[in-house]
């Protein structure tokens, strides 16, 4: 088990760098400190390497998103909560890369580059480990506010698609996919004004 961390580990760290298609078992082995013969006796190649690399890092991710989601839209009592509680999230959740996360993000960037030239199954075991749980999380609290009457969503999937979009869509675009970081000043202006997008959809009009 120890041999088998190094190497995903080591595995991460060389996807971070090179992206998939330039990564080498050798190059994994060397960082590792293994031989190639011991990575092989783990996995069966590079294609369930990085299968096991990426689904590992992003059940961790996705798990703190959601205890950031559970943690910031909990406490939403009211309409006067909700402008607060979803720009903390957003700030939060842009925060989560430098929480202990650099290298897996490093990855994810690499397999958003190569997306199309990579075997789907890695991109689908990538979406279903992380994006979509934190998704799923983030859209029910949305459908349990649409409930008490907080925000109008028809299709909170929908809406919670459009919120990440609008906050966290529009930073990765400003910081080239996170390759670039933004100030915190920057990072707080973008997600304010993405809320505030974001109501201006969602908040309830008052009936004619």
């Amino acid at each position: 088990m120890a041999k088998r961390q190094a190497i995903t580990v080591a595995a991460r760290a060389v996807f971070g760098r090179d992206g998939y298609a330039r990564a080498g078992i050798e190059a994994i082995a060397a960082e590792a400190g293994v031989s190639t013969r011991t990575i092989y006796n783990h996995f069966d190649g590079k294609e369930q390497l990085f299968a096991a690399v990426i689904e590992e890092s992003s059940v961790q991710v996705a798990g703190a998103l959601v205890r950031l989601i559970d943690d910031h839209l909990d406490p939403v009592e009211g309409a006067a909560d909700l402008e607060p509680a979803l720009t903390a999230l957003a700030h939060a959740w842009a925060a989560v890369p430098r929480a202990g996360f650099a290298e897996h993000f490093a990855v994810v960037r690499q397999l958003k580059a190569e997306a199309a030239s990579m075997p789907p199954a890695l991109v689908q075991a990538w979406n279903d480990a992380g994006p979509r749980r934190a998704e799923a999380a983030l859209a029910r609290h949305l459908r349990a506010l649409a409930g008490r009457g907080i925000v109008a969503a028809d299709d909170p999937v929908l809406a919670a698609d459009h919120y990440l979009l609008l906050t966290l869509g529009a930073l990765d675009t400003r910081s080239d996919q996170g390759a670039t970081p933004l100030g915190d000043a920057e990072t707080a202006r973008i997600t304010t004004a993405g809320v505030r997008a974001f109501l201006g959809g969602y908040l309830p009009r008052p009936a004619r």
